[in-house]
């Protein structure tokens, strides 16, 4: 991994100011002579800078998105807990990790913060541009902000402004953390009890009904405690804990929430859709429930120049990560279409 490291002033959309901010980073392959070969991925919830890590099968060695054929990068977002500045860094006001004193944040500013990485990376063009879930939030947004920089966009299993079932999930998933006794002490494992109830409560949704009838169903009908779907959803929250932070869960969702492109441009979703004018493929998923195809329908009927592609899979809102195989197909076939 790699860091950046900004030393001036970075105000935030709620006109809180933090001193300097951190950004860790990694890239993949090399810039080619006109600078034309630039793949940004932006991460969802809790993943980190490296898209070859995360998103397996689609980005890497022998992947459509390939350090042979591009110069890719990532970059972990603001509030998270992979090295870009975060509840767990020094507050340089008190030489002390913020924890619950870090300010909420936004996606328009996580956005903000990538693009000082651009700049400080001296990326004048970015060729393609792709996000999947909150990623997909960051996309498009950062499509607004810097339309003559963001040549091309591929979102999937997103949306344009976080639903009032996004919320009510999130809202949930908090209520979890704030009822573990240790939330909002200041130690980096406050409220980890808490995150594996949000885990859970997360998995529900980036699932469905179908796959854990399909996986995670009982053989012995006879049992009556001990069941396989609970042994998984234990390890599930456990998995989790291990490797993020309450404060920044707790956080991100926030920010997940308070994600609406026409927030501060008139309000009106249809207009600011409209402005985005880039080619874009749009992806979605049949059975997600978290952020069902009506969403992406929607950004496809008014984004001029998008291409809507509907897929099956079982695996709901996780098939953004797992279905690379159909992606990759389909985003092949709009790649050569485009160029």
């Amino acid at each position: 991994m790699k860091l950046f490291e900004y030393q001036e002033d970075f105000v935030l959309e709620n006109g809180k100011t933090l001193q300097g901010i951190n950004i860790t980073y990694q890239t993949h392959g090399q810039l080619n002579s006109d600078a034309s070969n630039v793949v940004w991925v932006c991460h969802a919830l809790t993943a980190n800078a490296d898209p070859a890590d995360w998103w397996k099968g689609l980005v890497g060695e022998g992947c459509i998105i390939n350090p042979q054929e591009h110069f890719i990068i990532g970059a972990n977002i603001l509030g998270s807990c992979y090295g870009t500045t975060g509840p767990l860094s020094i507050n340089p006001k008190t030489n002390q990790p913020y924890y619950s004193d870090f300010p909420s944040i936004t996606i328009r500013d996580m956005v903000k913060a990538n693009i000082l990485l651009r700049q400080h990376l001296g990326i004048q063009h970015i060729y393609l541009l792709i996000g999947g879930s909150m990623g997909g939030y960051q996309v498009l947004e950062w499509a607004m902000l810097e339309k003559e920089i963001i040549k091309n966009i591929f979102l999937i299993a997103t949306s344009p402004s976080e639903s009032a079932w996004g919320v009510a999930v999130h809202t949930a998933q908090r209520l979890a953390i704030e009822a573990d006794s240790t939330w909002m002490e200041h130690r980096p494992d406050a409220g980890s009890k808490g995150l594996k109830a949000a885990r859970a409560i997360g998995m529900l949704t980036y699932r469905n009904y179908g796959i854990y009838q399909e996986k995670q169903t009982d053989p012995d009908p006879e049992k009556i405690d001990n069941f396989r779907v609970s042994s998984y959803i234990t390890y599930q929250g456990d998995k989790l804990v291990k490797r993020f932070n309450a404060y920044s869960y707790w956080l991100l969702t926030k920010a997940m929430d308070s994600h609406h492109l026409g927030r501060k441009r008139g309000g009106d979703l249809i207009k600011a859709l409209e402005s985005i004018t880039q080619p874009t493929l749009i992806i979605g998923i049949h059975s997600d429930i978290l952020c069902p195809l009506d969403e992406q329908r929607f950004m496809a009927e008014h984004m001029p120049n998008a291409d809507l592609v509907e897929i099956d899979s079982a695996y709901g809102h996780d098939g953004f990560i797992i279905e690379t195989k159909q992606i990759t197909e389909h985003l092949s076939i709009w790649l050569n279409n485009i160029k």
